[in-house]
C-alpha cells in the first residue's frame, strides 16, 4: 500500500452492539416522553377543562365517610387507600366523575397531584339519587408527604 493511499482512507469507528442498543433505547424513550408531555400540554394544567355545565352540577355531588387507611402490600410496599362514598343528589345520571387528589408536605406545598376516577366504566356510572362507595389506592406517595388526608377536588364530570 502506498503512503498516499493510507492518508486517503477515512478511519471507521466500530461501536460495540450494547452501546448502539442503549443509544437507540434512549432516543426512543426521549421520543415517547416528548409525545406524552406534548399531549399533556394540549389538555391544560389539570387535564381536560371542567365545563360550565359540570361546574354547576358539582353542588349536587357529595363525598361522605371519606377516610384514609394504610397497609402493606404483598410486595412489602406501603399502600395508602382513600375510601368513601359519593352521592348524586341531582337529577342527571353520570357516566364519569374524576377527582384530583392533592397531597401536601408539612409546609403546605403540593408534593403530588393525581387525577383518578371515582365513577366510571369499572363502577358502572352513578344514577340520580344513587350513592356508591369508592376506593383509591396510592403506592407512589413521596416521603415528604405530611401523612394527612389529601384535598379532593372534582376535576371532571361526564353526564350519562
Amino acid at each position: 500500500m502506498a503512503e498516499s493511499e493510507i492518508f486517503k482512507r477515512k478511519p471507521t469507528i466500530a461501536l460495540p452492539a450494547p452501546v448502539v442498543i442503549i443509544a437507540v433505547v434512549v432516543v426512543i424513550g426521549g421520543a415517547v416522553a416528548w409525545y406524552w408531555n406534548s399531549r399533556a400540554g394540549q389538555q391544560g394544567p389539570g387535564g381536560s377543562v371542567v365545563t360550565a355545565e359540570a361546574k354547576a352540577y358539582v353542588r349536587h355531588l357529595r363525598l361522605s365517610e371519606v377516610e384514609m387507611k394504610a397497609h402493606e402490600s404483598y410486595l412489602k410496599q406501603q399502600v395508602v387507600e382513600i375510601v368513601g362514598k359519593i352521592t348524586n343528589d341531582g337529577n342527571r345520571p353520570l357516566k364519569l366523575v374524576e377527582i384530583n387528589c392533592i397531597f401536601y408536605d408539612p409546609y403546605g406545598q403540593v408534593v403530588l397531584r393525581e387525577r383518578v376516577p371515582i365513577v366510571g366504566r369499572r363502577t358502572g356510572g352513578l344514577k340520580a339519587g344513587e350513592t356508591k362507595s369508592f376506593r383509591l389506592p396510592f403506592d407512589n406517595l413521596p416521603g415528604s408527604w405530611n401523612q394527612g388526608l389529601p384535598q379532593l377536588v372534582i376535576a371532571r364530570i361526564i353526564f350519562g
